[in-house]
């Protein structure tokens, strides 16, 4: 057998898919047209809608800021603090589920039934502020031996501990609510030393819109110190009154768990013959003359 027909034979005796097709280079127009899509798709007319308007925001935030100055940079600080403040303390709330006193009602209606171990287990670890203070009052007054004055004086430091630890970061929030427009008033009386600055600068040749470009710079920080200082207060306000409002009812669960028994308790009648006048020695009697 000739060297030209081994070499056939062996071609005709391989495997089909032993044959692989050359790799095709890209060419220059390929990758023309793939650049020219991913521009495509990366143009203003497929941008994000909302690309314009964070730009916009963002261009008008860089312009206060350089208008204002330090002070509104201090304000801008104040406000992210501030939020950050807020939204901890609400989820602290909605994690301990402050509003929700249902098991404290179902407990308090068993232990006023006289079904002890039924209400302790209503209330049986929970992380509710009230649940907690009821639980640890049902369970010493079963406990034998605990003298009711002294399951007082626990139940309001355990008060105490819990309001302490709802009352977290409060201080600092009235703390900005009260700085921020001190602040502003600070720019803005920075802010018109400046301006006047310039005007005893300019000396005979006055130009009023030196004046109120300087006016309007300097009550800017004003107004950015009322805006961070107005939700603050609020938002401050509305906090410290929940918490207010949960020591009121761990007052009010208490004294219910305590009293118990008295809610049943009826105050008896005057007797029939009370109302009527009995006569005292020595006076005459009603209707007849002396």
């Amino acid at each position: 057998m000739t060297d030209a027909n081994a070499t056939t034979a062996q071609a005709l005796l391989a495997p089909a898919d032993a044959a692989q097709p050359l790799p095709v280079q890209p060419t220059a127009d390929a990758s023309l047209a793939f650049n020219d899509r991913v521009a495509a798709l990366w143009s203003p007319a497929n941008a994000w809608p909302g690309a314009d308007l964070l730009s916009t925001v963002q261009g008008r935030l860089q312009d206060l800021l350089a208008a204002g100055g330090p002070v509104v940079v201090v304000l801008g600080l104040l406000s992210v603090v501030a939020l950050a403040m807020v939204l901890l303390k609400l989820w602290q709330f909605h994690r301990l589920q402050l509003d929700r006193l249902g098991p404290v009602q179902t407990a308090l209606e068993y232990w006023r039934a006289g079904a002890d171990r039924a209400a302790a287990d209503a209330v049986a670890d929970s992380g509710q502020p009230v649940a907690h203070l009821v639980a640890i009052a049902m369970s010493g007054l079963q406990r034998p031996g605990v003298a009711p004055p002294l399951l007082r004086e626990e139940l309001a430091r355990v008060a105490s501990v819990q309001l302490e630890r709802l009352r977290s970061h409060l201080r600092a929030l009235e703390i900005i609510g009260t700085l921020s427009p001190l602040l502003g008033l600070l720019g803005t009386v920075l802010g018109m030393i400046d301006a006047f600055q310039q005007l005893q600068a300019a000396g005979s040749q006055v130009d009023p819109a030196i004046l109120s470009g300087g006016i309007w710079q300097a009550l800017l920080t004003t107004a950015v110190g009322l805006t961070v200082a107005i939700p603050v207060v609020l938002a401050h306000a509305w906090l410290e009154r929940r918490v207010e409002r949960c020591g009121h009812q761990m007052e009010d669960a208490v004294t219910q768990v305590f009293t118990r028994g008295l809610e049943a308790a009826e105050i008896p009648e005057p007797a029939a013959h009370a109302s009527v006048a009995q006569p005292v020695p020595g006076l005459p009697e009603a209707g007849y003359a002396t």
